[in-house]
């Protein structure tokens, strides 16, 4: 019994930390910096220093984005465009891929270790079929997800740990299926300052424009189309 509680206890000391973490950030209010508005206020500022400090500011921006999809996920869109603005779209682009893989990479192995675990352990024989079925072709739903931004990111950042997906196909599909939109926010964040001198705030909705949403639909089925030769190959069989 206590070797159990001992081992428990070892899988959800990395959760209770980051409940700490995550305690302490709400309760100094830093969650109120991640906002538009904060940025107009300290534009100039931000800019100047950027400016001045171009390699350190690329790895100050790339620590914080990877920092804060761990405790404050919903920041994700917002960090991009704000990139976008600070460094241009190709270069935020190309950290946040980088740092947004290396942040969702982290959550996935605190939830994979702690949670994912402890479910997979006591759940039923639903979640057993839910995870064969998907790590039969984990980098290709996994791709879709990403791709397509039907769920919010964080959520599937630590969905995977659930089903048991390789911490390698993990890192793969996060890389490469963020790209497209990513560079769309970086893009949005381009011309942040316009909006920001007009009064406006950019709309991360934009990623549903037809003209956007499309192509990365087109993406997201040759992504699937591994899994569609398997299934006929098997039907032919």
């Amino acid at each position: 019994m206590k070797k159990t509680q001992a081992k428990t206890l070892r899988r959800l000391w990395p959760l209770a930390a980051l409940a700490v973490v995550l305690g302490v950030f709400f309760a100094l209010d830093l969650d109120s910096y991640f906002s538009f508005s904060a940025l107009g206020e300290h534009r100039a500022t931000l800019l100047t220093w950027v400016h001045d400090n171009a390699v350190l500011a690329a790895l100050t921006y790339m620590a914080i984005y990877a920092g804060a999809l761990i405790v404050f996920p919903p920041s994700g869109a917002m960090l991009t465009i704000t990139g976008g603005f600070l460094f241009g779209s190709f270069l935020a682009g190309t950290y946040v891929i980088f740092a947004a893989t290396l942040g969702a990479t982290l959550l996935f192995i605190i939830a994979k270790t702690t949670v994912g675990a402890f479910l997979r352990e006591r759940a039923g024989p639903w979640l057993q079929r839910m995870e064969a079925g998907f790590k039969e072709n984990e980098l290709s739903y996994l791709l879709v997800l990403r791709l397509i931004p039907l769920f919010p990111f964080w959520l599937i950042n630590i969905a995977p740990a659930f089903l048991g997906v390789s911490l390698r196909n993990y890192v793969i599909g996060t890389f490469v299926g963020i790209i497209p939109g990513t560079y769309v926010y970086a893009s949005v964040g381009n011309g942040l300052g316009a909006l920001l001198d007009s009064g406006a705030e950019p709309d991360p909705g934009i990623i549903f424009e037809p003209a956007i949403l499309t192509p990365i639909l087109g993406l997201a089925l040759l992504a699937l189309l591994p899994v569609g030769y398997k299934k006929l190959k098997a039907r032919r069989a």
